[in-house]
């Protein structure tokens, strides 16, 4: 097939250290919220929270307050690492009979569960969960945080007063969900034109439209002044409520109240003088250590040659077969996009953060809120609808999610990584882990470096891995190559930090245009 694009065109993102803190995300607007709070003397979890909220605003469908997530953080007085879980949870009085099989077909979106009718799990006031993302940032701060709780929303409120920028990127991922947008009378009033179209600047436009974001920054004034309390105790968790139950949601105010983040001993294990940390339970981190349990070190740290790549592939199959046997999790459609956000952030004292939030589907339920002007998860999607299965709904359950924040510490000092993308994000992050760790590569060279998935049935590969490990990889699998775009993003959307010998850097997806990794000397 000849491509219509550019075969000669170099896409890069250069690695700087700096002994300043260093914040890495999907957006370069919520990486310098960060690193603004590192210049102020803030330390990792400080710069983690402002992020994890302006993220939420520059980013509204990929994750925010309606959703939930978890991280891992390394504390470098103590060499101690902590996990919190705050995922989502299924309402108490979810009632699996209102989500009827219809008896055709499979789902039209992440996960091929039996067709639901009207889609009752996927969109709508039925799919909201108890979101956690509020609860997980106030538990870390409260634990580990240096700096007022309102100073760090600050930067959030502010990009919110300001709207959504809407560039052409933004306007192609609008495009894509359109129709599911438009199923929800609020949401297609904020970020549809006429209720139909994304908005978008004229092809020589010297100006670029906004979306209106007042609701969301009311919002997070009054949880800046409130803290956690007023999102699931007061007005706040009150008005969201009325919301969602407004359109069929199950979500209550006793549901919000007895939420609460866990602080978790993370799954740990140690490789080739690393010592890896990720996050336990219903999480993708038992995946992650059982890639590296079937994946051979090699002998020597060398650039990947044909075994390597087959063995890695053996690897990646295995763990995922695994992964659906025994925690009900069967797979994503590689059509539809995931919902996610990851970002990494390092101080100069070398604590390290790796966080992932999500609202699940891209826009979540496609569900507003509209007294809060917040977009709320989906996450009574992860739930199988039929009963019966290991993760069958049920009321008051945790959701499995897929995310994986990991942090390595190595005798040079270690890195935070992690991943955006489903049931994409733990191949992605495991190969950067053995890229760097196994293998010897810098960060810059690893992000750099060629992928592969094998999450279903058919690997998906890198068309500029060399041609004898591809012939080798088809010869033994089903396998598709392909280039590497930023749309559709054919692999997870990653990003990190290292600290090595008292210098830090950061690196993001080289593909994704929004992704960059601050400096606070930036800032």
């Amino acid at each position: 097939m000849i491509p219509n694009f550019s075969t000669s065109q170099v896409t890069r993102k250069p690695v700087v250290e700096t002994e300043g803190g260093v914040v890495a995300t999907q957006h370069s607007k919520g990486a310098r919220a960060g690193a603004e709070v590192l210049k102020a003397g803030g330390n990792a979890i400080d710069a983690a929270v402002a992020t994890a909220f302006a993220m939420g605003v520059v980013e509204p469908w990929m994750s925010g307050p309606g959703g939930g997530g978890g991280m891992v953080y390394h504390d470098a007085a103590t060499g101690e690492t902590h996990a919190l879980n705050f995922g989502m949870r299924s309402p108490a009085g979810l009632d699996p009979a209102d989500y009827p099989l219809s008896g055709t077909g499979t789902a039209s979106d992440l996960f091929p569960w039996p067709n639901v009718v009207e889609d009752r799990n996927l969109r709508g006031g039925t799919a909201v969960a108890v979101p956690g993302m509020v609860a997980g940032a106030a538990a870390a701060h409260e634990r580990f945080g240096t700096m007022p709780w309102a100073d760090l929303l600050a930067p959030a409120e502010a990009l919110a007063r300001e709207g959504l920028l809407v560039d052409w990127y933004a306007s192609l991922l609008i495009a894509s969900s359109a129709r599911n947008i438009g199923t929800d009378a609020d949401l297609a009033a904020m970020f549809l034109q006429d209720g139909v179209y994304a908005p978008v600047a004229g092809w020589t436009a010297s100006g670029l439209p906004r979306i209106a974001m007042d609701g969301m920054a009311d919002t997070l004034a009054a949880l800046a002044q409130g803290g956690a309390k007023a999102f699931y105790e007061g007005e706040i968790g009150a008005a969201i409520v009325t919301d969602v139950q407004a359109k069929g949601g199950s979500l209550s105010r006793e549901d919000l109240a007895a939420y609460a983040a866990e602080w978790q001993a993370p799954y740990a294990f140690d490789r080739g003088g690393a010592r890896f940390n990720v996050l336990p339970g219903l999480t993708a981190g038992p995946t992650f250590g059982g890639i590296f349990e079937r994946l051979p070190e090699p002998a020597a740290r060398a650039a990947m040659d044909t075994p390597g790549w087959e063995a890695l592939a053996e690897a990646l199959h295995g763990a995922y077969a695994h992964r659906i046997a025994t925690m009900g999790h069967d797979g994503e459609s590689p059509k539809q996009p995931a919902c996610t956000t990851h970002f990494s952030v390092i101080d100069r004292d070398g604590n390290m953060v790796a966080w992932t939030q999500t609202l699940l589907s891209i826009f979540g339920a496609c569900t507003l809120s509209p007294a809060t002007g917040m977009m709320m998860n989906n996450g009574i999607m992860w739930f199988d609808p039929e009963p019966g299965k290991p993760n069958s709904l049920a009321p008051g359950q945790p959701c499995l999610m897929n995310i994986c924040p990991a942090i390595a510490i190595t005798p040079e000092g270690g890195y935070a990584i992690g991943a955006s993308g489903g049931r994409k994000i733990v191949g992605a992050v495991a190969q950067l882990a053995h890229l760097m760790t196994d293998r010897g590569l810098s960060m810059e060279e690893a992000f750099h470096h060629p992928r592969i998935d094998y999450s279903t049935s058919t690997i998906v590969a890198d068309d500029t891995i060399p041609e004898a490990a591809l012939s080798a990889l088809s010869a033994q699998h089903k396998l598709e190559s392909r280039p590497r775009h930023v749309y559709p993003l054919n692999w997870a959307c990653t990003s990190g930090v290292m600290r090595r010998d008292g210098k830090n850097a950061g690196c993001t997806e080289i593909m994704t245009p929004w992704g960059d990794a601050f400096r606070e000397e930036m800032a």
